[in-house]
């Protein structure tokens, strides 16, 4: 099983732009079937993992297309109850067991954001970090990973407009 960071990234470092936005990212040319691209990797998910401002960007944009796979949003923030989504306030490492169990033989994808996905680097439960790298500098907003994490890069590949890459973390 393994737990993944699948994200796209400014050249800059940043996963959305100061007021969270993502429409920097959702005007690109990109083929979501190709290597590396959004359809090649969701069929290795069987849980996802995310933080409170990631969940309320897709309630506010498209929560009735969000998967059905089980889902776990790291908050202190109260939201109406979705289907497959647990709150918690827990920290990372007491979730993580459950998350591997829901995947059923399947990876853990770590959807955002930054700080998260270091939380579950801080305690050796993230395996891989795929990124792709979109042709914009946004100058400020959400970090990539706001934590030092030596990486072995695995795989790089071009998708459209996209430069994709592959790390394993060194443990």
């Amino acid at each position: 099983m393994t737990t993944y960071y699948y994200t796209a990234s400014s050249l800059d470092g940043f996963i959305a732009d100061a007021d969270n936005s993502l429409s920097w990212l959702l005007s690109r040319d990109v083929d979501h079937g190709a290597d590396m691209g959004f359809e090649t990797f969701s069929p290795l998910i069987g849980s996802c993992a995310m933080g409170a401002t990631t969940w309320q960007w897709i309630c506010d944009n498209d929560s009735d297309g969000w998967s059905a796979k089980p889902t776990w949003v790291f908050t202190h923030r109260g939201f109406a109850p979705a289907p497959s989504v647990r709150f918690t306030q827990a920290p990372v490492a007491e979730i993580h067991q459950a998350m591997v169990e829901a995947a059923d033989g399947k990876g853990v994808w770590i959807v955002g954001g930054g700080d998260l996905v270091g939380q579950f680097a801080d305690e050796g439960l993230l395996d891989e970090i795929w990124v792709q790298h979109a042709p914009v500098t946004l100058g400020s907003g959400a970090p990539l990973l706001p934590r030092r994490l030596e990486l072995k890069l695995e795989e790089v590949v071009r998708n459209r407009e996209l430069v994709c890459s592959r790390f394993t973390v060194v443990k």
